[in-house]
């Protein structure tokens, strides 16, 4: 049926007084946004397998929702896409577009672009200047081969082309490397680094082109005059943006600073505001509207909490809702069944080869002339090969003007998905940084002490793991004992959210994460002020640094750190705390997989703490800005090891011997003697193990020199005897091993698995129990 469009209502009557709601704007929009989130999300969970970002499943459902696929079938196509709802699917897409590039700008750090050297900005020329020429060489041939092309100017189509092979996908490019662990690998710093240069030359090009096109057409093509005047109009908007709004922006960003609600709010508007400003200035200039919206993006400040609110505010409504419409809008205009016959196929073959070919060799020569090498040199050019968001919108826009046509249009876009795809498994095969073997990385425990130092690795997922683990380790830290090396490394999560790839600009630690020194005049988070304030009352030598991945891989970072610095134990905090016996906060099931993933893989012994108050019940969140840093010291704990016997348990009194020492720390041993009927399940080893047992806690008792208490219980009944020693409330903290080789006991279901059967009992929930318990597991018997 066909409807005027004069007489489309925005929403309609109802189903059951005979209205169709397909036949409205509103209902088939909601229709349309809930058919393109669905598709684009399925198809990003079957390619994370792959490690593709999800760019690349955004425009492959948008294709498959267009005449490609979906349009085959007419009847249904022109049910959920008829053409008079393009406009408005568009529009809504184009605002999404606005305020995403405005992110994109937002993320854009040109300080960080300066010092990134000679170096990055030579491949970074080199990528853009040689598939650039090759670009326009290729037009020449495109012009005669593609049929209507050769009914664009000359100038346009040449500036086009070479533009939609030039472009680098900075988000796009982060993720991958994030995903490949090479953010700080040299191959990874110099990509990201070129990557930033080639975002800004690329922006610069595309508002060029646009100036320069006219509808596309020969005849029609706008006046020298008017390209002229477009170019000068949108330098002076630049000029203006960048030397009168971006001091305002910093004057609001002071503002919003501070605790005021309402002050926030009017900032968030105004920011708002000027965003949708600057792209109506930005079209009425004659460049399109997107333009206006990055450039302001420019103007925001970048340290600080205003760009994190902004964030905050609209990145999720943003990407998660109104971008994958602009994908949907531009895969309906994609039909792959306009390339037709072999000689169409031809050229997309070699369209996909002369992007590729310069990128990849422009960016190799210039990286062996900097002495970088081969493989690397090789594995850099592949990197700059990535395209993305950008690089499709070169194309609509090359579409809008009537520059390229369906059949060029749809060979360019499948050009861009190839040539991302390609990028991580290339990678892969040509390069990985080498990993030493856990034999000759790692020192034992017995090689740390003769050297005089024990080092360990402290994991934080947030500001709430440190005033606890300080003083877990403040507890482990006397003039008797050994001193300890600190490697404090902050876990966050990798995400699709904009504000991930601002962290990863900003540390350029991801991966193989250390060490990110502090510098003068950086700027420090509450966790690295915490620990620096800490550092600076106390003996320890503490290292800092932020590992950014995505949640499946981080125990990756941690054990090939722990690997890496050769640390006798890693420290990892409990996924949920308590607070005065009730469930305070619970990170999520997926930071829980993290601590499993890591007692599987981990080269050394691991200690999970479970904070019950640990940290100070009197005390609020250390943020690093009080001066006594050590009034755990002054706060006298009583610390409890829980001993059944077996490996974890021996590596549980190595941990309370250390804490032993500490003069405002009270230990003691409570060691279970099971009856007979209730022994070890292997009992070939059950008689040396026994033996191990014996000499480590005598050597525990002779160590300690009467400092512990010791208690020996005969009972039958080892859940119960910890039920009623943790509901005592007698001790502050329990110290547990994992793994217990109790028949009886080894037969009961843990909540927790990663706590073990003890740690399991002393920190569940159902027990009515506020006591914090550290969960020990010994090193791999393969690594030691």
């Amino acid at each position: 049926m066909q409807l005027n469009l004069t007489s489309i209502k925005t929403s309609s009557d109802g189903a059951w007084q005979g209205d169709n709601p397909l036949n409205h704007a509103f209902p088939l929009l909601i229709l349309q946004t809930t058919l393109v989130l669905f598709s684009t999300r399925f198809l990003a969970f079957l390619l994370k397998p792959l490690r593709q970002p999800r760019v690349i499943a955004e425009i492959i459902g948008g294709i498959l929702l267009g005449p490609s696929a979906l349009g085959r079938n007419k009847h249904l196509f022109r049910l959920v896409f008829p053409s008079w709802s393009t406009p408005i699917l568009e529009s809504v897409a184009s605002i999404g577009l606005l305020f995403y590039l405005f992110l994109v700008g937002l993320e854009l750090d040109f300080s960080s672009i300066r010092q990134s050297g000679k170096r990055a900005f030579g491949i970074a020329i080199a990528g853009i200047s040689l598939p650039f020429l090759f670009g326009i060489a290729l037009s020449f041939f495109l012009r005669k081969a593609v049929h209507g092309e050769d009914k664009v100017g000359y100038g346009q189509y040449l500036l086009f082309m070479g533009v939609a092979l030039s472009i680098t996908a900075f988000p796009v490019l982060a993720r991958i490397l994030a995903e490949l662990k090479l953010l700080t690998t040299q191959v990874g710093q110099t990509a990201m680094a070129a990557a930033a240069f080639n975002d800004v030359a690329a922006w610069i090009l595309l508002a060029l082109a646009v100036a320069l096109a006219g509808n596309g057409s020969t005849g029609d093509s706008r006046s020298p005059l008017i390209s002229l005047w477009v170019l000068i109009s949108g330098v002076a908007f630049v000029a203006f943006m960048l030397v009168f709004v971006r001091p305002m922006m910093n004057w609001v960003a002071k503002k919003c600073s501070q605790p005021q609600d309402f002050l926030d709010e009017a900032c968030i508007c105004v920011t708002l505001a000027g965003v949708m400003l600057s792209g109506f200035m930005s079209d009425l200039i004659g460049i399109h509207a997107i333009f206006g919206a990055f450039v302001f993006g420019l103007t925001i400040p970048k340290e600080g909490e205003f760009a994190r609110r902004l964030l905050i505010r609209i990145e999720d409504f943003v990407s998660g809702l109104l971008l994958p419409l602009y994908f949907a809008s531009s895969g309906l205009k994609t039909d792959v069944t306009k390339i037709r016959g072999v000689e169409a196929w031809g050229v997309l073959v070699l369209v996909v080869s002369t992007a590729c070919a310069g990128k990849i060799l422009g960016t190799f020569v210039v990286a062996m002339l900097c002495m970088i090498p081969a493989r690397e040199s090789l594995a850099l050019g592949v990197l700059m090969n990535t395209k993305g968001l950008v690089e499709l919108i070169v194309l609509n826009i090359g579409k809008e003007k009537k520059i390229l046509n369906d059949e060029m249009f749809a060979i360019l876009v499948l050009m861009a998905i190839f040539t991302s795809l390609m990028t991580t498994p290339t990678v892969m095969a040509i390069y990985k940084p080498s990993r030493r073997a856990c034999q000759a990385e790692r020192q034992s425990p017995s090689d740390e002490n003769s050297h005089g130092m024990t080092r360990i690795l402290a994991c934080i997922q947030g500001p709430q793991n440190v005033p606890a683990l300080i003083n877990l380790i403040d507890s482990t830290t006397s003039a008797k004992t050994s001193p300890l090396k600190l490697y404090v490394m902050h876990l966050v999560e990798l995400t699709d959210r904009s504000s991930s790839i601002m962290m990863v600009q900003r540390t350029r630690k991801n991966g193989f994460p250390f060490i990110n020194r502090f510098s003068p005049g950086t700027s420090k988070d509450q966790i690295e002020a915490a620990f620096e304030a800490y550092g600076h009352a106390t003996p320890l030598t503490i290292r800092h640094s932020t590992s950014i991945s995505a949640l499946s891989t981080m125990h990756e970072d941690i054990c090939h750190v722990a690997e890496d610095k050769r640390v006798a134990m890693i420290i990892l905090p409990f996924h949920k705390q308590w607070r005065e016996g009730e469930e305070d906060e619970d990170v999520g099931l997926k930071w829980r997989e993290v601590n499993q993933n890591v007692l599987k893989n981990s080269p050394c012994s691991v200690a999970i703490l479970v904070d019950c108050g640990f940290s100070g019940t009197d005390q609020e969140a250390y943020d690093g800005t009080d001066q006594e840093v050590g009034t755990a010291t002054t706060i006298y704990r009583r610390v409890c090891i829980l001993f059944l016997g077996g490996p974890d348990d021996r590596k549980a009194l190595e941990v309370g011997a250390r804490m032993a020492e500490h003069p405002a720390i009270t230990v003691t041993l409570i060691r279970f003697q099971v009856q007979a009927r209730l022994e070890s399940r292997n009992s070939s080893n059950n008689f040396r193990d026994k033996e191990m047992d014996e000499v480590a806690v005598e050597e525990l008792r002779r160590k300690c020199n009467g400092s512990v208490k010791y208690v020996e219980k005969d009972v039958n009944n080892v859940s119960e005897e910890v039920l009623n020693i943790g509901q005592s409330r007698a001790f502050d903290l329990f110290i547990v091993g994992r793994e217990v080789s109790v028949a009886k006991l080894a037969d009961n279901q843990a909540e927790h698995p990663e706590l073990g059967l003890i740690g399991d009992i002393l920190a569940s929930s159902h027990n009515g129990m506020a006591r914090s318990v550290l969960v020990i597991q010994q090193k791999p018997p393969t690594c030691q």
